[in-house]
């Protein structure tokens, strides 16, 4: 061989030698990993997939970031990315390696020394399990982890080696949506809860899983320190700390929690769930606002032990924490119960209003069934009712007013609707249309009465019933409309006749007005006569006055005078009568009748003699009796007929005659008072 054969030769070995030597030096990134293949060596023993003693096939130890040297041909090197999880979302971690997990179970058990999954021997050594891992790794995680040992679902991309069909079988059940953080938070103004159900664990005897039963709640009972508020408590405290929210899968096993649906659900917050083991949905939570309780129908909890006596034929009333429904109401608040095993009956507790219309109550959907009342009169009208019922459901009856019509939408649909419905009916068939729009506060009167006591029945109280309006039928319209015309016609006839009226009364108030000048001007003069006319009659009967009072006070001289004259002449008639009768007896009747014939002669002034003496046998006496008689006959001749004769002056010759008792011969004898 020549220079030039040996120079190829060198030539050649140099390039394989070189070859060799590149494809021994791997440049591993640094965010990469190496997968060593080592393809002679010993078999691995039993169906492990990574060689952890130099067997041949792939080596548990990976090549970090940096230059690395492995034999070729005998090591084969595959770079794999780091495994990053990125923000928001979880990893989910499916082992190639280990050991088979048990039959039944759907995931490998975890152990704190597995870390993130990072170290495949400690996984190995600590009896790590094929299949799904429990936990899931959080958002940012960057972690060396073997890609044939383990592979990591993400939202972006999947990391590893899919080697197996099991993991293959277990990456297509699951959604890339599922990858995500779960977040439960408010929903627009409605309150959310997560309601969890659990995808591994021994089954429960309930239908929703709660780690540790009731027995919190049956020792409350046997200790009787626990009151139904005490005990709602006990049942709404959560025990989701035991095992972090399902967090941690593990503990929650371990903790004795179940398979299926949860009694615990997630409150607001975000959390990394293995979508693989727990689902999660959101429902609503239950809120109880003012003027309303929650009658709680419970489908979990102890056996059923009914409260409400044998009068009460409508199903079981409860204590809480039992089978049922609950004697005790949730009354304001927001309630963290899984609305999955606990019903929730909302009852208004304030005063519900229901309207028998095409229009629904703005606080409430529960009239919207109802519609105005359809009924006939007496006469086959038809009329169309639009009707108002108020009711009250006091908070202490609502459990057992569910118990008995079971919501709130029965008790207005299957006992409001046809008992109002029905009474308004047949009240209407025993009334004329007439009398029906006459007796409408009494039919409504009736009908609250009649509701009130049918209501009764189911522990629910009516406050008021109330007829909105009445739709007439079209010819009984036209009847009533025809006698209301009719009725302000003659109200019109009757306004026009008062305007008529008032206009006359207007003009002759006008005419009062034009001659307004003139009749001030009669009126005053009116009031000066009247005046004068008052004048006259006040000075009349002032004269008057003095004349009654004048005549009066003469009336009652005279008749003074007259009292005391009487009085004396009784009394000189009264001795004059003595002395008569004393001179009687002494000298005769007749000398006594002369005596007395002279004295009167006397005290008159009667003339003795005569202008004419006449003679006659009688002598002096005679003449002297004949004088005196034409004196009393002729009164002197100075009086008129109407005054009494008073004798004028005699003079009579003394006659010396002594008459024993003789008045008038007393020389103080009172002096004849003269007329």
């Amino acid at each position: 061989m020549g220079s030039l054969g040996v120079l190829i030769l060198v030539l050649g070995v140099a390039a394989v030698v070189a070859l060799v030597a590149l494809q021994c030096f791997h440049l591993i990134g640094p965010s990469e990993v190496g997968l060593v293949t080592k393809r002679v060596g010993r078999k691995i023993d039993g169906d492990q997939l990574v060689a952890l003693n130099g067997e041949a096939g792939y080596q548990a130890d990976l090549l970090m970031p940096g230059l690395r040297f492995k034999l070729w041909p005998v090591f084969r090197v595959e770079r794999f990315p780091w495994v990053q999880v990125p923000p928001d979302h979880i990893g989910l971690v499916i082992a190639q390696v280990g050991a088979a997990i048990p039959t039944g179970a759907k995931s490998a058990v975890y152990r704190p020394e597995f870390g993130s999954f990072a170290d495949v021997r400690t996984f190995l050594s600590n009896g790590g399990q094929r299949g799904v891992q429990r936990p899931v790794l959080p958002p940012g995680t960057t972690a060396p982890i073997h890609p044939v040992g383990f592979v990591v679902m993400t939202s972006p991309q999947i990391f590893g080696k899919v080697v197996s069909e099991t993991t293959r079988s277990a990456v297509d059940q699951v959604s890339d949506m599922a990858l995500r953080v779960t977040h439960i938070t408010p929903q627009g103004d409605r309150d959310i809860v997560g309601v969890v159900t659990t995808l591994e664990g021994p089954p429960s005897a309930d239908i929703a899983s709660r780690i540790g039963g009731f027995n919190d709640v049956s020792a409350m009972e046997q200790s009787g320190g626990g009151s139904a508020t005490q005990i709602i408590q006990a049942v709404l405290k959560a025990k989701n700390n035991l095992h972090d929210n399902y967090q941690d899968y593990q503990a929650f096993l371990d903790a004795g929690g179940c398979i299926g649906l949860q009694h615990d659900p997630l409150l607001y917050g975000s959390y990394l769930l293995n979508p693989f083991l727990v689902r999660v949905e959101l429902r609503e939570m239950l809120v109880v606002r003012q003027g309303e309780v929650a009658v709680i129908k419970s489908y979990v909890g102890l056996p059923t032990e009914d409260t409400s006596g044998e009068e009460f034929k409508f199903g079981s009333i409860v204590k809480p924490g039992h089978q049922g429904i609950w004697s005790e109401p949730l009354r304001t608040g927001k309630y963290t119960l899984n609305p999955r095993i606990y019903e929730a009956e909302i009852v208004p507790t304030s005063i519900l209003t229901l309207n028998w219309s095409h229009v629904t109550s703005e606080a409430h959907s529960l009239d919207a069934r109802l519609a105005p009342i359809d009924a006939k009169s007496k006469e086959a009208f038809n009329f169309s009712i639009d009707l108002q019922v108020q009711i009250h459901v006091p908070d202490t009856r609502a459990p057992k007013v569910i118990s008995m019509v079971g919501t709130m939408q029965n008790l207005v649909n299957e006992v409001l609707q046809s008992a109002v419905g029905n009474y308004f009916r047949n009240k209407l068939q025993t009334l004329g249309a007439t009398e029906f729009i006459e007796k409408r506060d009494e039919v409504q009167s009736a009908a609250e009465g009649y509701i009130q006591q049918y209501l009764s029945r189911y522990e629910v109280e009516t406050r008021g019933v109330y007829i909105q309006d009445v739709i007439f039928p079209a010819d009984l319209v036209e009847v009533l409309t025809s006698r209301e015309i009719a009725a302000q016609e003659r109200e019109t006839f009757g306004q026009q006749r008062s305007a008529q009226e008032a206009r006359v009364s207007l003009e002759q108030q006008r005419g009062v007005a034009d001659m307004q000048a003139e009749l001030a001007q009669a009126n005053v003069s009116i009031d000066i006569e009247r005046s004068r006319a008052e004048a006259a009659r006040a000075r009349a009967e002032g004269e008057a006055a003095v004349i009654t009072t004048t005549g009066q006070a003469e009336a009652t001289r005279t008749q003074a005078i007259g009292n005391a004259t009487a009085a004396a002449e009784e009394a000189l008639g009264l001795a004059r009568a003595k002395g008569f009768d004393a001179q009687r007896r002494a000298i005769g009747p007749q000398q006594t009748a002369m005596v007395a014939a002279l004295r009167e002669v006397g005290a008159g002034h009667v003339k003795i003699v005569p202008d004419i003496l006449v003679g006659s046998e009688g002598g002096v006496l005679g003449g002297l009796g004949a004088l005196l008689m034409k004196s009393l006959a002729t009164g002197n001749g100075d009086h008129g007929a109407d005054q009494p004769v008073v004798p004028g002056p005699v003079e009579v010759p003394a006659v010396p005659v002594v008459v024993e008792g003789d008045a008038g011969s007393d020389p103080d004898a009172p002096e004849r008072p003269r007329q």
